[in-house]
């Protein structure tokens, strides 16, 4: 070990002051710390620097004589002097602007970028304040659309490298590149190669000029014309924090917030662009009763008035809740105390039958994204493709292994976006060989550093509790564990109890004291799942069924079984529109969208954040948590009346959230909500039968881009759903004699589609996957839900 110790601080001069760096910061961060500014185009703090604009130009002394050097290329030292504001500073400032504009387009009224310029900035500030070239300015076609998503204007390029870096160096889908030469290079796509990234959307937001804009924010406001507030995303568990912009009352943009703990300042384009389903023209407004339009007076009325009578005739577990995913903390609290503080059923579920049991994931030591991503650890993957359902948490995982040196291992039912980066990996068939080939993986790990798993379904079509013997395999080796749950705040209505067995604060229903002391009592028994509810309901046991926020008929695993159990109850939906399970409901009470509700929300790590409203609902629309109180009242409970009294009576009965306000006001990054509740005896999963030489076991799983309400309703997102393709293993399509593009049928015991062939080698042999709740095909026509798996026939349509 060396004697040397690291010195924690370099001191440094700049433009006269001292200033303290940290070893190894570049001279532009450790200016701007101390409160310098230098001016940058080409240099992001998420992304190597390149040196590509020579804006930064700064003089640098390292004890060799003062010298222009890029400040985005040069570490500290001791004892090194930095010059920002001289006369040779500011004259290469003035050349390097000046050869900018020499073809850079004057455009600026219509630009736009037009406001929140770097460009138009810098040249104010820095530039020479007038031109001494008098030639034509090139011109190309404008715009180009390099996506569905992203227009392309080359004649604003200035070829600062940011966008062709984040797609290469941060995403992993170098699609945008560097093309041409000398005063002909230009910054474009190949052709029949468009931008196709899940992520292209950050290039736009990025782009120091107006050479990227988004299609869908092109010519609707000038940056002037904004109101900004922040939130936090809902479009998955990650929790990613952006910013709101609104004008006139309409959501017009979301643009990523560089929070340390979570996403870096980067969304995927689902976040980024579905909040256009705000200001969709088929929001619901107004309640409905029967399917007419009704007063709210009278649609609350019907809806407490059948509660009420099934309570008396049947008793409250004849009354069951499934959703809340979707809703903020508050409002999850507000329904969950609504159905097991005041109705008396601990029937509620707020997965639809395609997440994990709640005490299995609220019962494992829980890591952190941070945890995940140390150096040098080790990351099991065992669920989901993240970059399909978790995108951001895709790019932290991806930056740990390529630049951090962690190790990958992953455990699944096929490649997922993350394959490539992986130290090894382990296909297993679907029905039991998951659980061997995680022992043989736990016997190789290195149990030198910190074990992370990242861990959730890794097929809609087999029994979970695969999983739960997976978890305990690993947890004998000291492995933490990230939850791959997908739902938006999944993880906030499970604090709040909106799950059967499941109290406030991870609580089982046998710790029932700090509730019971507010609430007045909770249920007796244990209630079911969402599977076991909705089989209630199409036995005749279940009479009432509130879906709040959820669409069981098109989002669930089981369509059939969802269909008849709406048949044979009567349906309360709470929803922002009229979903497959809404247009079956008695009772449809329209709610506030994502934009529209203040509240907090809790993410796959645990992680409070915050959530402001920016417009008002459409119509008579109302927060979620505002419907839930006013049902409680008129069956005789007073709940608090807003969200901030909500959170504190949740911080009352959870201990973890009881000074989460006063901690948020400190921490606006986030507070991590810690604690357990005990972990469940393993359970034995079902076994599957042997597989048939004549059928295909079925994985099924989710996309970034599928049916959901809000993706389906946003213009721009709809139309890149994939679509549904049957993907077979190469041996498999040999012997079954289909090639790709052939339209095969996929038949179960329970039901047929039919879909094109694509041979993927990335899918285990003797399985076909399939995507769930794709807009051309109802695939959970397939499935039942109570079976460990799906086994399908295939046939090719003559």
């Amino acid at each position: 070990m060396s004697d040397i110790e690291t010195p924690v601080t370099v001191r440094i001069t700049v433009d006269g002051q001292p200033v303290d760096a940290r070893p190894g910061e570049l001279v532009i961060d450790a200016a701007e710390r101390a409160g310098v500014y230098i001016p940058r185009f080409c240099y992001h703090p998420r992304m190597k620097p390149v040196g590509m604009c020579r804006m930064c130009l700064v003089e640098i002394d390292a004890g060799r004589g003062a010298a222009l050097q890029p400040s985005c290329m040069i570490p500290v030292s001791p004892d090194m002097t930095v010059v920002t504001d001289s006369e040779r500073t500011r004259k290469a400032q003035e050349g390097v602007l000046e050869f900018l504009l020499i073809n850079h387009p004057l455009d600026c009224p219509v630009c736009d970028k037009g406001g929140e310029c770097p460009l138009q900035d810098q040249t104010v500030a820095y530039g020479p304040g007038e031109s001494r070239f008098v030639e034509e300015k090139r011109h190309y076609e404008k715009p180009i659309p390099i996506s569905g998503l992203v227009q392309l204007d080359r004649e604003r390029c200035i070829l600062c490298d940011r966008c062709t870096r984040f797609a290469k160096d941060v995403a992993g889908d170098p699609l945008i590149h560097f093309q041409g030469r000398g005063s002909s290079t230009e910054v474009n796509t190949f052709p029949d190669e468009p931008f196709s990234s899940y992520f292209s959307g950050n290039t736009v937001q990025i782009c120091p000029v107006g050479a990227l804009t988004a299609s869908s924010y092109r010519f609707r406001a000038r940056p002037w014309d904004l109101e900004e507030t922040s939130s936090t995303c809902r479009t998955c568990s990650v929790g990613c924090s952006v910013t709101v912009q609104s004008s006139r009352n309409e959501v017009l943009r979301q643009n990523g917030v560089d929070n340390d703990a979570v996403n870096w300042g980067w969304l995927c384009d689902r976040g980024r662009f579905d909040m256009e389903s705000g200001r969709s023209d088929v929001r619901l407004t107004d309640p409905l009763v029967g399917g007419t339009t009704a007063r709210w007076s009278d649609a609350l009325g019907a809806a407490v008035a059948a509660i009420r009578a099934t309570i008396e005739a049947h008793g409250p577990s004849s009354v069951a809740l499934l959703g809340g995913a979707r809703l903020t903390n508050e409002a999850a609290y507000a329904w969950a105390r609504l159905a097991k503080g005041v109705i008396g059923t601990d029937d509620v579920d707020c997965q639809l039958g395609d997440g994990l049991p709640a005490d299995l994931v609220l019962g494992l030591p829980r890591a952190t994204i941070a945890d995940a991503c140390t150096p040098k650890g080790t990351i099991v993957l065992v669920g989901p493709d993240v970059k399909e359902e978790l995108p951001v948490l895709y790019l932290r995982l991806r930056h740990a292994v390529v630049e951090d040196g962690a190790t990958l291992v992953e455990l699944g039912h096929g490649r997922t976006g993350l394959s490539r980066y992986a130290a090894r990996t382990s296909y297993a068939h679907p029905g039991g060989d998951l659980v061997e080939r995680a022992r043989l993986v736990a016997k190789d790990l290195d149990e030198s550093g910190p074990i992370t798993v990242v861990f959730g379904r890794t097929s809609l079509a087999e029994d979970p509790a695969v999983l739960a013997e997976v978890a305990a395999i690993f947890l004998a080796k000291g492995a933490r564990f990230l939850p791959a749950l997908r739902r938006g705040n999944v993880f906030g209505a499970l604090d709040a109890g909106l799950a059967p067995g499941l109290l406030p604060g991870r609580r089982l229903l046998d710790d029932a004291g700090p509730a019971t002391a507010v609430w007045g009592s909770t249920p007796a028994a244990i209630g079911r799942d969402a599977t076991a509810i909705l089989t209630a309901a199409a036995a005749g046991e279940v009479k009432v069924l509130l879906l709040v926020g959820a669409d069981p008929v098109a989002d669930g695993p089981d369509r059939a079984l969802a269909e008849t159990a709406l048949e044979r109850a009567t349906v309360i939906a709470v929803d922002t529109f009229l979903t497959e399970s809404g247009t079956r409901a008695d009772v449809v009470l329209p709610a506030a969208g994502p934009s529209e509700v203040d509240g907090t929300v809790t993410n796959l790590e645990g992680r409070v954040q915050r959530v402001n409203r920016k417009v008002t609902p459409p119509g008579t629309a109302r927060p979620d948590w505002m419907i839930a109180v006013e049902l409680a009242d008129r069956l005789g409970v007073e709940f608090p009346q807003d969200p901030d009294a909500l959170l504190a009576e949740l911080g009352a009965v959870a201990d973890g959230y009881a000074d989460v306000a006063s901690a948020l006001d400190r921490n606006p990054d986030g507070v991590l909500v810690t604690g357990a509740c005990p972990l469940p005896a393993t359970p034995t999963a079902r076994r599957a039968p042997a597989p048939s030489g004549s059928t295909l076991r079925l994985v099924l799983t989710d996309s970034l881009y599928d049916a959901a309400t809000q993706t389906a309703q946003s213009p721009s997102l709809a139309p890149l759903a994939p679509g549904t393709v049957a993907r077979l293993n190469p041996a498999d399509a040999s012997a079954l004699r289909v090639e790709a593009g052939t339209v095969v049928s996929l038949a179960s015991a329970r039901g047929a589609v039919d879909l094109p062939v694509v041979v993927d080698d990335g899918v285990p042999a003797g399985a076909v996957a399939v995507a769930a709740n794709q807009p051309d095909c109802q695939v959970n026509r397939l499935l039942d839900a109570t079976w460990p798996v799906t086994d399908v026939r295939l046939e090719v349509r003559r």
